[in-house]
């Protein structure tokens, strides 16, 4: 009986210092992807002003300021912007060795090829919302009623919504490597990604609604097109990261999985 106490104790001190151990863990990798942002941040804020006269190339003029710190405000939200992306290989890598710790030797491979397969997403998001939804949209924008509008951007409109616009939509590019993760992680599997694909239509819509700088159906329609190839994708993804699994998902109890 004493014995059991003493065991008890001792799992109990055990799991103490493995919830110590976490939360150590976690300041570490907020405090390392904080300064990855921070480093960002501060080549955004070096190369604002090349940038800034990139990002107003749509709009073929330059932008009226109407208070005195609108000017100083839009270099800041360039930098912090710039600075994300350029942390987002960072920050994805700390939020993989995170969230899946119990990886066996064999899987490590995934954690490394996640980075510059989530680069390579967040680019091509950002390259197709730049490239042909922005050109769309700001014509659309600045063309409608030209009898009755007069269209001159503020600096403090114009710049956060271009720049938002094209990060969060290479952000939503991220899905099949969430999906995979997901599926590592017992959460998912491809057969529950294929059986919901209703839901996820509604869901991708929401989500491109909601990212679409213009009311028009058609530009949602060029957000949701390539958004449903990648959930096409993402139910690759996630046959492949259930590969060898022991242990069904949580949302498909019912899965066959190998021994």
């Amino acid at each position: 009986m004493a014995d059991q106490v003493v065991n008890q104790d001792k799992m109990s001190q055990e799991e103490g210092m493995t919830l110590l151990e976490h939360l150590r863990e976690i300041r570490d990798r907020l405090f390392k992807a904080m300064l990855a942002l921070l480093v960002g941040s501060a080549i955004g804020l070096a190369l604002s002003n090349q940038i800034l006269v990139f990002v107003i190339e749509p709009y073929k003029q330059l932008l009226l300021t109407i208070n005195p710190t609108e000017s100083l405000t839009t270099v800041f939200t360039v930098s912090v912007t710039v600075g994300a992306a350029l942390a987002m290989p960072v920050i994805v890598y700390q939020i993989l060795a995170f969230v899946m710790p119990g990886l066996l030797p064999n899987e490590k491979k995934w954690l490394f090829m996640g980075v510059p397969f989530a680069t390579v997403l967040f680019l091509m998001g950002a390259t197709f919302a730049w490239f042909i939804l922005m050109p769309t949209a700001i014509a659309f924008l600045t063309t409608i009623y030209p009898n009755v509008f007069h269209t001159q951007l503020t600096a403090d409109n114009y710049i956060p919504f271009v720049m938002g616009v094209v990060f969060w939509i290479g952000v939503a590019f991220e899905m099949p490597l969430i999906v995979f993760v997901l599926a590592k992680a017992n959460v998912v599997n491809a057969r529950v990604l294929a059986k919901q694909w209703r839901y996820a239509i509604v869901f991708i819509a929401v989500i491109a609604a909601f990212i679409t700088p213009t009311p028009d159906p058609i530009n949602m329609s060029i957000v949701m097109a390539p958004l449903l190839v990648l959930y096409v994708f993402s139910i690759g993804m996630a046959a492949l990261a259930r590969r060898g699994k022991t242990t069904p998902a949580m949302l498909d109890p019912e899965e066959k999985v190998g021994s």
